[in-house]
């Protein structure tokens, strides 16, 4: 019989060789009785982005992903989700290109005053935009208080392995205060943000707008701290109420046992609101330009609007607001080689005029240090979704990688990755999605790909 060996196969075969004679050179680079674990590390990204800033008097942040991505014909190459906030596990899922870079620069004005710009494009899947460009002055008030105006968020807690921030705000034009001094407390942020931002081209339909408040650090226990974000929404709504939100959240080091982290979180919102402290499902506004003719042209009084560099026509879509509540809890660790995130989590959401869905999450991924700069990873996550008198939607996933970094932390960063990922799900979760990864039947599908992350502060 004889074997046929494809090309795919073979890069395969050559890159894993590869692998193992790259592996074992850094292995050789250890003396066996010291292990690159033992030592003490500190993050060489940081440290390099730290010298870069301290050279420049520049401000340089930043997050990025991209690579080679393959799947079965007709299949994505990423995403395989339900659809809940908590349930893309992203490693080995993502399939896509992405790059946001800040820049900032603070000058100092005397006086202990200082004023910054600040600005973030992003690139997406080719398509760009902008995430940040504010104004700040500190120093005013003689203490950490600063002073801020443009479009801003305030990133206050993600969970990495699920691709969710779920403690911010922003995204829009606003002015606030940050980090005011609460003696020992905390610190207290304010804000207050319209629903406009340099990428919404219609405007803001529903006159919406935000305030922010987010206590920040309240001292707990040893090593945990307490955080309470609140927001309110007002507009003018077609559908749904105006809203708010509420959430808390217990961050604690070193619990149990050091090197084990745990982050709590529960939060409550409505109407137009978000859990996150953001805007949720505000009316949707397109414009389109025409020419407006004179009455009678054409079969019907509806071709009075032509396509056409003339006349504007905006139609505003109303949508409905929502109550939501989520409660989640994860942790991240790292042992020597072995770190790594786990998650759990459950969301409902009601929306004013739709049935409830529930969505349930549980998870991790971790790592495995195998020479001074490779890595191994693995991420399982199963996920379920309940929609009222619906079937149960399911869907597991799991992801299997070879990576390289500076150095073998879960959370080093740039990561090169090697993976193979499998997806797997129900019929019902194939009928609810059959316009992605559901079309034509299929209930699973294998991808692969090699991806590099990398972000930067």
């Amino acid at each position: 019989m004889k074997f046929k060996l494809n090309r795919t196969t073979a890069a395969a075969l050559v890159l894993l060789a590869g692998i193992h004679t790259l592996a074992h050179a850094q292995s050789m680079d250890t003396p066996t009785d010291a292990p690159p674990e033992a030592e003490v590390k500190t993050d060489p990204t940081k440290d390099f982005i730290k010298k870069v800033n301290d050279a420049t008097g520049l401000e340089f942040w930043g997050y990025g992903r991209g690579g080679f991505f393959g799947a079965p014909k007709g299949a994505p190459k990423g995403g395989y989700s339900l659809g809940g906030d908590l349930q893309k596990y992203r490693l080995g899922n993502e399939g896509d290109n992405y790059l946001e870079f800040g820049i900032g620069k603070k000058f100092d004005l005397g006086g202990g005053i200082k004023w910054g710009v600040f600005y973030m494009p992003t690139i997406y899947n080719g398509k760009s935009g902008t995430a940040q460009a504010y104004f700040s002055l500190s120093g005013i008030f003689g203490n950490s208080a600063t002073l801020w105006a443009g479009q801003r968020y305030h990133r206050i807690q993600d969970v990495h392995i699920v691709d969710k921030w779920v403690v911010e705000d922003g995204d829009n034009y606003g002015a606030g205060i940050d980090d005011i001094p609460l003696g020992g407390l905390g610190r207290l942020n304010v804000a207050v943000h319209t629903a406009d931002s340099v990428d919404n081209k219609s405007g803001n339909p529903n006159n919406a707008k935000r305030i922010n408040v987010q206590w920040r650090d309240i001292p707990t226990n040893p090593d945990g701290k307490l955080t309470i974000t609140g927001g309110l929404i007002s507009g003018n709504f077609a559908k749904g109420k105006d809203g708010g939100a509420l959430g808390l959240m217990h961050i604690q080091k070193n619990f149990l046992v050091p090197g084990l982290n745990n982050i709590f979180i529960a939060q409550a919102s409505s109407g137009h609101a978000s859990l996150s402290g953001k805007f949720y499902n505000l009316d949707n506004s397109t414009t389109t330009t025409g020419l407006l003719l004179p009455p009678g042209f054409g079969a019907s009084a509806s071709d009075i609007f032509l396509f056409a560099p003339l006349v504007e026509r905006t139609v505003v879509t109303p949508q409905p607001g929502a109550k939501q509540r989520r409660i989640l809890d994860s942790m991240d660790f790292q042992f020597g080689r072995f770190g790594g995130q786990t998650l759990i989590g459950y969301q409902t959401t009601r929306p004013d005029n739709g049935p409830e869905t529930k969505d349930f999450t549980l998870g991790g991924r971790v790592s495995y240090g195998i020479a001074k700069y490779t890595k191994l990873l693995a991420e399982l996550g199963t996920t379920r979704r309940s929609i009222s008198d619906q079937p149960r939607q399911t869907l597991n996933k799991g992801t299997v990688a070879v990576a390289f970094s500076p150095n073998t932390d879960f959370w080093t960063r740039p990561e090169f990755r090697i993976y193979a990922t499998r997806a797997s799900w129900n019929k019902a979760a194939a009928d609810a999605n059959a316009s992605t990864f559901g079309a034509n039947g299929r209930r699973g599908a294998t991808i692969y790909g090699i991806q590099m992350e990398a972000w930067w502060e």
